[in-house]
């Protein structure tokens, strides 16, 4: 009776043991991240969501040649087209934002090169062929895509272009990096993008 007793006693206390242990462990699992039963859809997370898989949204070009960035934007892209806004009265300048990212003017690869460093997409200024040939990836990204040549560059940025060159474009902004209206087809670009966008 007495080794009964014992056990008993020593299994409450092995029992109260791993009550204590399980009452720490499943609060710090909900604090860090951690998953609920299996198949729940519940877990805790502070990365942000990624952009929804539809179609993107376009940006819009205000009265005043700003553009704002769709709803559903990533936050580089936001950040892009905040950055374009930054410089769309500037004038045109041969060799503008290739010393330096932040100038008084730019051409047209400064300014593209303006653009995708503030998103993060770019470490050094490039020239219009380097941006054909070197950054990123040939083809058509979902938010952003950059066209180039030997001589001339661009980028569409939610469905807007930003160039400097009217490029056909009737709305008359001035010589510099602005948003235009117009589409312009790629002949005679390459297309490129950034991975992810």
């Amino acid at each position: 009776m007495r080794q009964t007793r014992s056990r008993n006693g020593r299994l409450a206390l092995v029992g109260a043991a791993m009550l204590s242990v399980l009452a720490i462990a499943v609060p710090a699992s909900a604090q860090t991240g951690g998953s609920g039963p299996p198949g729940s859809t519940t877990t805790t997370s502070t990365e942000p969501a990624p952009a929804p898989l539809g179609p993107p949204g376009k940006a819009k070009i205000r009265k005043d040649g700003t553009a704002v960035a769709p709803a559903d934007a990533p936050a580089q892209i936001q950040t892009a087209i905040a950055a374009a806004n930054t410089i769309h009265t500037l004038p045109y300048r041969w060799g503008g934002g290739h010393r330096t990212f932040f100038d008084s003017g730019y051409d047209c690869s400064g300014a593209v090169s303006y653009v995708l460093h503030a998103a993060g997409l770019l470490s050094s200024p490039m020239t219009s062929g380097g941006l054909a040939s070197s950054w990123g990836v040939a083809g058509k990204g979902r938010w952003i895509t950059v066209y180039g040549n030997a001589s001339h560059a661009y980028m569409v940025i939610a469905g807007k272009r930003f160039d400097t060159s009217s490029g056909g474009d009737r709305w008359n902004q001035g010589s510099g990096p602005r948003w235009r209206k117009k589409k312009r087809k790629p002949l005679g670009f390459t297309g490129k993008y950034y991975p992810g966008f």
